[in-house]
């Protein structure tokens, strides 16, 4: 734990590609605290924009040693990184526990649109917020209900362009920074160049019989970005066709024959890895083919609405499922795969004896996040912008992530992606 009665001083590391980062650091600076900020490429230094950053441009085999010596040369506190899979943000972790630094971890809500995820040490096999049923109801009850109203919306143009001009700069900035890693799963120009065939290709579609009157029954299965750390990190499928093998497979062997499987494509997929043609092959394989659907657009909302039941890998559209009351099963590390959330049995008794969502249960889990992992704002909005740093100041300075509850440093809930399939039980109590 952190050293008591030593003045805070923040290090930023990465952050969202947004403004965020730098008013976060003027609203520290605003009341008294130091801060330090590391430009590991230069979409970080576009972003920043403050004087006294330095410019790390060493290898990253050298960037344990010369981030260990600024933390004890600065007297940092606490680090605060955006991405916390980031190999560098990796071992600011290592070495903030060993010196007795706080890390905090900063990523888009569980709860969004208008949230933003304040973690200590990161999300996913990282998090620290429990699974246990009885002690979130405990954190639950004696907190206020969250205002789920959305306030502070963005728009998906604002994302997309933030998310293009910070990693087109870092990428042709590789001069200014030789030695970035920036760990992509895709380089820049080989995630965005698709998009220019995908916008001029047909694109499948929700069939409208599916959502006629609910004639036909079907499941849903929500995919996620291939490049996504939580399919990297927190999952045990190195690519997701090994997903969709397992999927598939079992809903041939176990679903009911009059029932379909409906494959929606993630919104932000650069079309790189077909997954039309993988759910074609494997569904052909099975047998299944005339069952199962895969389409790239389609109303989220109105899919769930109908649906049987939603398969995730741990994608926050298991959350929307569950705040619609629809079964639904995480395969990967997810923070709301909770006994009496999500189906705790096997991927092959969910299709025919899925379990319900616990009502009750679902709003102590809402009110439980929003008090302690969860803040009220957004990167892009102004005004949200501005409610989040507030809080996120004052739950920083006070020592209140991840509170309220037993702050006793519990362990993450999992020590390694393929430990957290499927339902292994975190009963601890603390946060």
């Amino acid at each position: 734990m952190q050293q008591s009665g030593k003045q805070p001083s923040i290090l930023f590391l990465q952050g969202p590609p947004s403004t965020f980062w730098r008013a976060l650091a003027d609203a520290f600076e605003a009341v008294g605290v130091a801060t330090h900020h590391v430009n590991l490429s230069l979409g970080d230094q576009l972003y920043w924009r403050k004087r006294g950053a330095i410019n790390y441009r060493g290898s990253f085999k050298r960037w344990a040693r010369f981030l260990e010596r600024l933390i004890q040369r600065e007297g940092i506190t606490d680090i605060l990184y955006y991405a916390d899979q980031l190999p560098y943000h990796g071992v600011a972790r290592e070495i903030g526990h060993r010196l007795g630094v706080r890390c905090h971890a900063m990523e888009f809500g569980y709860l969004r649109p208008d949230w933003i995820t304040l973690e200590r040490d990161g999300m996913g096999r990282l998090s620290h917020f429990p699974n246990d049923p009885a002690v979130i109801r405990a954190i639950g009850e004696r907190v206020p209900e969250p205002d789920m109203q959305v306030l502070y919306p963005h728009t998906f143009e604002q994302e997309a362009f933030n998310e293009v001009v910070y990693n087109l700069t870092s990428y042709f900035g590789r001069p200014f920074f030789p030695f970035y890693r920036d760990d992509k799963y895709y380089s820049a120009l080989v995630d965005y160049l698709p998009w220019v065939a995908r916008a001029l290709r047909r694109k499948a579609v929700t069939p409208t019989e599916l959502l006629e009157n609910g004639h036909v029954p079907f499941y849903v299965v929500a995919l996620q970005l291939q490049s996504d750390y939580q399919i990297r990190a927190n999952s045990p499928y190195p690519h997701l066709s090994g997903m969709l093998e397992e999927v598939i497979g079992s809903f041939a062997a176990n679903a009911p024959s009059e029932t379909h499987l409906v494959v929606k494509q993630h919104p932000l997929d650069n079309g790189l890895e077909r997954w039309d043609r993988w759910v074609s092959r494997i569904a052909r394989k099975h047998g299944v083919e005339e069952r199962v659907i895969f389409i790239e657009q389609g109303n989220l909302a109105a899919l769930l609405k109908q649906a049987r039941g939603a398969v995730v890998v741990n994608s926050t559209v298991g959350l929307h499922s569950l705040r619609a009351h629809v079964p639904t099963i995480a395969l990967g590390c997810a923070v709301f795969d909770v006994p009496g959330l999500t189906h705790q049995g096997s991927l092959d008794s969910f299709w025919r004896d899925p379990e319900p969502v616990d009502e009750s249960l679902l709003l102590r889990f809402k009110a439980a996040l929003a008090a302690t992992i969860q803040v009220k704002g957004n990167f892009y909005h102004q005004e949200g912008r501005t409610v989040a740093i507030a809080e996120i100041v004052r739950r920083i300075l006070a020592g209140q992530v991840n509170e309220p509850g037993a702050f006793i440093d519990p362990p993450p809930r999992w020590s390694s992606p393929k430990a957290c399939p499927r339902h292994i039980g975190n009963t601890g109590g603390g946060l």
